[in-house]
């Protein structure tokens, strides 16, 4: 890609992302900030796992985003009693051939909507984890690709909650981001009600797959600064010697946090990732990847605590 071409893709992600929010707020009430972390987590081929109580919208936001994207979509609906072939599919018997055919699950789509994933024991969890980090599945022996792009968007409600399971670390860390979505604002929520029994409006496809293709590898081409990625692995490394950290951050997060703030930089319309890039997305790539001391959880002490912390103890420094 050259240089003109790259600046030509880097000035339309800035007009994409503007697009792409004012449609989805034609639909979804809430903080735009999500928007733009779901645009970054689909450019730099990331998952997304959104936390929040039932009834504010999370469905909604998700499907609305396909919708704009361009992109197929499908949804499982998470219960304790789906299995994992309900969602990668299963060889059938062909009465009429005579042969076994494979019916395709819900997981063959470009956005897959995760519903309430925390329903589902580990088990049937688990069956996300070949396809969220090698973008395939394997049914009874057979390696089946999956369609490009492909992004797993999940909720989950909070763990307080009963009938939910503790999703798996493992597949916990495969998230790209973890957003947790809190209440409307009054203002917010009387809009709500304000557009109550009235038909939702068109929404517009700002991309396509081959669009974002584009633009993903075009996001790669961002720079970042030998200081910055120095930056980046201190704030990780320091979760790791926190007093009230039991389990850090891995290195799979400093890379996430690297690819991350490029592209944030280049749908900002930048060819150059500033440290400020990186503290944007510190808590949304950290906050799921880092586990506490029960004496920290005693002192009610929280992830993001211990984030903020690690920001305020890890200044930025010029120097390579």
């Amino acid at each position: 890609m050259t240089v003109e071409v790259y600046a030509d893709e880097r000035t339309r992600a800035s007009a994409v992302r503007q697009r792409l929010v004012q449609e989805i707020r034609k639909v979804y009430i809430g903080n735009t900030e999500t928007v733009d972390l779901l645009l970054i987590a689909l450019l730099a081929r990331g998952h997304v796992l959104l936390e929040g109580v039932p009834g504010i919208a999370k469905t909604t936001l998700i499907k609305t985003f396909a919708q704009t994207v361009g992109l197929s979509f499908s949804r499982i609906q998470f219960t304790p009693d789906l299995l994992p072939a309900d969602i990668t599919g299963t060889y059938v018997l062909n009465l009429r051939s005579n042969e076994f055919t494979l019916r395709r699950g819900p997981i063959f789509a470009n956005v897959v909507l995760g519903d309430e994933i925390n329903r589902a024991p580990a088990k049937t969890q688990s069956a996300l984890l070949e396809a969220m980090q090698e973008s395939q599945v394997t049914i009874e022996g057979d390696t089946q690709e999956l369609p490009q792009p492909f992004i797993v968007l999940a909720t989950q409600n909070p763990v307080e909650q009963e009938g939910v399971y503790v999703l798996p670390e493992a597949q916990v860390d495969r998230f790209l981001f973890k957003i947790v979505l809190g209440y409307p604002t009054f203002e917010q929520e009387r809009q709500v009600l304000g557009t109550y029994n009235t038909p939702l409006p068109d929404v517009s496809e700002v991309l396509d797959a081959d669009d974002i293709k584009r633009l993903s590898a075009a996001a790669e081409m961002t720079y970042i600064a030998p200081p910055i990625m120095d930056y980046i692995v201190r704030l990780v490394q320091h979760t790791r010697s926190h007093g009230a950290v039991l389990l850090g951050a891995s290195p799979r997060a400093s890379l996430a946090l690297m690819r991350c703030a490029k592209v944030c930089a280049f749908i900002a319309g930048r060819d150059h990732v500033l440290p400020d890039d990186v503290r944007s997305l510190v808590v949304a790539v950290l906050n799921h990847r880092i586990i506490l001391t029960p004496e920290a959880e005693l002192d009610q002490l929280g992830v993001i605590d211990v984030i903020n912390e690690c920001l305020a103890a890890v200044p930025y420094s010029h120097e390579a």
